[in-house]
C-alpha cells in the first residue's frame, strides 16, 4: 500500500444479531487517545455512511471489540467492548454488548489463545467493561469452533452452532446495585411538567424501563415506526437522559447524548400481545411472557440486546418494576421476550439476601461467524510511529 497507509490485523464477526471487528489488543497503540484515533479511522466514523470504513452506518454493526490473553488466574482472555459512535469521533466502554460477547470465545479459540477441546471447550472471558466474567460454551470440532448447527436465533437469517453464554454475577454492572436508586420504580417529571413511572435496573448493562401505554404505545410498534416520529424519539431520549443523570453517568441531561449515548438503554415494555414481527414472522401472545422494545444511539434495536435482554429479564422477576407488572411469568420456565423480530429466552436466577438483589444465573444460546480476517489498512499519520515500530518489530520476527 506504499508509505501512505499501515496495516492491522483484523477479523469481522457476526456475533448474535450484530456484527462487529475484533482486534488484538498489541495490534493497537497503548496510548488510550491515539487508540481512539485509530479505531475511529478503521470504522469511518464520524461519517453517517461511515463510507471510507468498515463500519455499517447502523449502531449494531459499528462494535468493536479488543482481546488480549489475560493475566488473571479466573479468565482466559480480557475482552474490552467499544460502541463507535457513526456521526461523531466518540467511542463507548461505559458497558458490555452480550450479542459481541457470542464471538470473543470462538475468536480466542481460531486464534489460538485457548487450547480446542472437544466437542466443548469452556472459555472464561473477563469483560473489562463490567469487571465481570463470562463464561462461553463453544461447540469445538479439528481444533475449530464450529460454526455451523442447528440453533436459530430470530434476527439472523440461518441457524449456526449453539453457543451458551453465562453471565456471572451480573447484577450491577455499571452501579454496583441491581437496583441503582433503591427502588423497583421511581417517578421521573417530564420537561411538560408530566410525570411517568419508570425503573432503573443494572443487571449486564443498565436500562430505564418503562409502559409503552404511559408514553402513547401499544408496545409492539416496529423500529420504523419509532423512528419515523421525532416527537416519539425526543421522549424516549428525554427518559433516557433522565436515567443516565439519576445514575450519575452524566452532570447534565445534556451531556447523556453526548457521552453516553448507549448507556443507559431506554426499554418500553407491554403485556404480551401477538404480532407479526419485521422478518414476516407471526408471533403469538401465548408464546412470550411480555413485550419489549429497546433503544440505544438514537436507534430502535430491530431484534434485542444480549445485555439488555439480560436486564428485562432480571426486572420481570422483581417484583414492582414496570416490567414485572405487564409480565406474565411462568414458575420453572424460562424468560421469554417478544421484540421486534421475535422471541428471546433466558434463564436468570435471582435471590434477595441482604437488602440486594443478586443475579446468580444469566444465561442465552446465541450463534456467531466469522465472516472474514486479514489486514486493515489505517493512515500512516493515524497509526503514528508507536504502532509502526510495533508492527515493524513483529514483521521482522516472524
Amino acid at each position: 500500500m506504499g508509505r501512505d497507509f499501515e496495516k492491522i490485523k483484523a477479523a469481522i464477526l457476526r456475533g448474535g444479531t450484530s456484527k462487529g471487528v475484533y482486534l488484538m489488543h498489541n495490534e493497537l497503540p497503548n496510548d488510550e487517545k491515539h487508540r481512539e484515533k485509530v479505531i475511529l479511522s478503521l470504522f469511518g466514523s464520524p461519517d453517517v455512511r461511515q463510507i471510507d470504513g468498515l463500519g455499517g452506518a447502523d449502531p449494531l454493526t459499528s462494535k468493536v471489540a479488543i482481546i488480549r490473553p489475560s493475566l488473571r488466574e479466573d479468565a482466559d482472555v480480557d475482552y474490552t467492548f467499544g460502541q463507535v459512535s457513526i456521526d461523531k469521533k466518540h467511542i463507548d466502554y461505559r458497558s458490555n454488548c452480550g450479542n459481541i460477547s457470542s464471538g470473543v470465545g470462538p475468536f480466542a479459540i481460531d486464534e489460538g489463545i485457548v487450547p480446542a477441546v472437544e466437542p466443548v471447550t469452556v472459555v472464561r472471558i473477563y469483560n473489562t467493561n463490567t469487571q465481570k466474567i463470562i463464561e462461553a460454551e463453544v461447540q469445538v470440532e479439528d481444533g475449530k469452533s464450529l460454526t455451523i448447527g442447528n440453533c436459530y436465533i430470530p434476527g439472523v437469517p440461518n441457524p449456526g452452532a449453539r453457543i451458551m453464554l453465562n453471565f456471572l454475577n451480573s447484577g450491577g454492572s455499571k452501579t454496583g446495585k441491581t437496583l441503582p436508586t433503591g427502588n423497583p420504580k421511581d417517578t421521573i417529571t417530564l420537561e411538560n411538567g408530566r410525570i411517568i413511572d419508570v425503573s432503573i435496573v443494572d443487571a449486564s448493562t443498565p436500562a430505564v424501563f418503562v409502559r409503552a401505554f404511559d408514553i402513547g404505545l401499544t408496545g409492539i410498534e416496529t423500529p420504523e415506526q419509532i423512528e419515523s416520529d421525532p416527537e416519539r424519539l425526543e421522549l424516549l431520549e428525554e427518559i433516557r437522559a433522565t436515567g443516565a443523570y439519576m445514575l450519575g453517568l452524566v452532570k447534565t441531561k445534556k451531556e447523556a447524548k453526548l457521552i453516553s449515548q448507549s448507556v443507559p438503554k431506554i426499554i418500553f415494555v407491554s403485556p404480551p400481545q401477538s404480532y407479526q414481527g419485521i422478518n414476516g414472522m407471526e408471533i403469538a401472545e401465548g408464546n412470550i411472557n411480555f413485550n419489549a422494545r429497546a433503544m440505544a444511539m438514537g436507534k430502535m434495536h430491530k431484534a434485542f440486546a444480549v445485555t439488555g435482554g439480560i436486564c428485562t429479564s432480571t426486572a420481570s422477576l422483581i417484583e414492582g418494576t414496570v416490567v414485572n407488572e405487564v409480565s406474565e411469568y411462568r414458575q420453572g420456565e424460562g424468560i421469554k421476550i417478544g421484540h421486534p423480530t421475535g422471541t428471546m429466552d433466558f434463564s436468570i436466577e435471582i435471590e434477595y439476601v441482604g437488602g440486594q438483589y443478586h443475579v446468580t444465573r444469566s444465561a442465552v444460546a446465541r450463534t456467531s461467524r466469522r465472516i472474514m480476517d486479514g489486514f486493515a489498512y489505517i493512515p500512516a499519520k493515524v497509526l503514528g510511529n508507536e504502532a509502526s515500530s510495533a508492527h515493524q518489530k513483529k514483521e521482522e520476527t516472524v
